[in-house]
């Protein structure tokens, strides 16, 4: 049964990415302490193989230096001090190699499962976790019983292997018992040191179990309802009123920009009424007309008001003008399509300008290539 928010909705929606971050701020991420110990003993096995021997033999070099002293020091209070401190200090440094290796190993291991996390928040007392109502609840909680039967678990995984153990090493152990001291010590290290890599190696088995369990309950207390997930998303994405005020904003500082290159156009091209797109062409670079403002409706007739109060000239051409509209976005140059339509266009504009009065050029009939007549049937209403 999926479980409940306070809302007394269910969830049973995975957590979103948001949701994730929000909990590693406060410190929530998977853990799995048998993890930790297993590196950590089999850490301590493979520190002990690679750095035994060496520790071993200094160890014993200290004990050695401690009990052997001239007459003349017996005689000295303070000799007992220096000695002990050189013995401290030298015992120290022989450790060193291994007490890192440990210290490494310890710090890093809950990287691989959830990373490292640290949250100021995780830190702060609780009043909460001082409740004894809260105290029982967890106690018996699925949790606690989980935790419980893995305890059991993992005794009776190392128990089973540690009497394995016993039994296999029968004969060795009592091979001790006929050795000399110095033999005995040295195989009873040794028996010492396999016994311990074949413990720790058995709580694989444990952590193969507790890492997917961890990992599995930690998602499953993220989880969210459907009603969380639609505010985050509201959070995230913003409200649709706020969006669509954001929207009605920006459309209208980019008509404002718009506006301001209506004055530099070359013409308007109208349909007449409904649309209105102007055009702009620098004959000193390279490349083809640009649309500088183009709209509908309202926008449209503010283009061609615009237009006449500047003196641009305004040319009605409806198929191209829905061409233009549809195919050419703002600042860019019309397609190749339209090369031969719009040239006709430009020619009549430039001959109206130098021709005087009486000599009027023939107004072209430009036309618009068969694949841009769809665009004759967009739009809510025709002109007509």
């Amino acid at each position: 049964m999926a479980e409940e928010n306070q809302s007394g909705q269910e969830r049973t929606e995975e957590p979103t990415p948001k949701k994730r971050r929000e909990a590693r701020e406060k410190g929530q991420v998977p853990r799995s302490r048998e993890l930790s110990t297993t590196m950590v003993m089999l850490a301590a096995a493979a520190g002990l193989f690679l750095f035994g021997n060496h520790m071993g033999e200094g160890l014993l070099g200290v004990i050695d230096s401690s009990f052997r002293f001239d007459q003349g020091v017996a005689f000295d209070p303070m000799a007992p001090v220096r000695m002990l401190q050189f013995a401290i200090g030298r015992g120290l440094l022989i450790i060193a190699p291994f007490a890192l290796l440990m210290l490494l190993v310890a710090i890093c291991t809950p990287a691989l499962l959830g990373g490292w996390s640290f949250s100021v928040e995780a830190l702060q007392p609780k009043l909460e976790k001082m409740n004894p109502l809260k105290g029982l609840q967890r106690m018996f909680s699925l949790k606690a019983l989980v935790e419980l039967v893995k305890a059991l678990a993992k005794v009776a995984v190392v128990g089973a292997i540690g009497a394995l153990i016993l039994a296999s090493f029968k004969e060795d152990f009592q091979a001790l018992t006929g050795v000399s001291l110095e033999t005995g010590i040295g195989l009873g290290i040794s028996l010492f040191f396999r016994a311990f890599v074949m413990l720790s190696a058995a709580l694989l088995v444990v952590v193969a179990i507790d890492v997917p369990y961890q990992l599995w309950d930690h998602t499953k207390k993220l989880r969210m309802s459907k009603q969380e997930v639609k505010e985050e998303l509201k959070e995230t994405e913003g409200k649709p009123e706020v969006k669509g005020r954001i929207r009605q904003l920006q459309q209208q500082l980019a008509s404002g920009r718009m506006m301001e290159q209506v004055p530099q156009a070359d013409v308007v091209v109208t349909n007449p009424r409904h649309y209105a797109v102007a055009l702009k062409y620098d004959q000193l670079k390279p490349g083809a007309p640009r649309v500088v403002a183009k709209g509908t409706e309202l926008i449209a007739a503010r283009i061609r008001e615009l237009a006449q109060d500047n003196k641009v000239p305004l040319f009605e051409a409806a198929p191209l003008a829905r061409a233009l509209y549809y195919t050419t976005d703002l600042d860019q140059e019309i397609p190749g399509g339209l090369y031969l339509a719009v040239a006709q266009v430009l020619a009549y504009v430039y001959q109206l300008r130098s021709a005087p009065a009486s000599d009027r050029p023939q107004r072209p009939q430009p036309a618009v290539p068969p694949e841009f007549m769809q665009y004759m049937n967009q739009g809510m209403r025709t002109d007509p």
